[in-house]
């Protein structure tokens, strides 16, 4: 596969890695904050992250138990995160193809409507199961997540960029 751009070449990542930075994420969407309505949703970054970078390992079935786990926890609709977070991975992973060949900052605007979308179907299944809706800072969600994800992605990324000592004899 030719890499666009001039892309670096990365190491395999760490499976142990990859389940503690979804595990650190689950852990700040589980702090009692009040129920902020504005603030991000760490795991939903986290799931789209590795959705896309990691389709093979974190799919729909990782984010419909980390979903029926926040939905527990936040004691929501049973299966309302959980469908939620089933359809940004479906959306992030059939965008991947696309997606891969931007840096981090163009994968942000376009995954943007996604994000966006994902609050959006949120907040009318909160509407229908108890018919509570967020104010207005609820808007505020998308557009932070889609501010996190270049730090998440050179965060990330970082532990499987490979070091720069560049011989003659092996050009990667």
């Amino acid at each position: 596969m030719i890499l666009p751009k001039a892309q670096q070449l990365l190491l395999p990542v760490s499976r142990p890695f990859m389940v503690a930075s979804i595990a650190v994420a689950l852990a700040l969407d589980l702090l009692p904050l009040g129920r902020i309505t504005w603030t991000p949703d760490w795991l939903m970054v986290l799931l789209a992250f590795w959705g896309l970078h990691q389709p093979r390992y974190v799919g729909m079935g990782a984010a419909f138990v980390l979903g029926l786990a926040i939905d527990v926890d936040h004691s929501t609709l049973l299966g309302e995160h959980a469908l939620v977070y089933c359809l940004l991975v479906f959306g992030v992973q059939a965008l991947q193809r696309r997606l891969l060949w931007f840096g981090p900052l163009w994968q942000a605007l376009q995954l943007l409507p996604l994000f966006a979308g994902a609050h959006l179907l949120e907040l009318l299944l909160r509407l229908l199961g108890s018919g509570v809706a967020p104010g207005w800072e609820a808007a505020l969600a998308p557009l932070l997540e889609t501010l996190i994800w270049p730090l998440a992605s050179g965060l990330l990324l970082a532990p499987q960029r490979r070091p720069p000592d560049q011989d003659e004899n092996r050009p990667l």
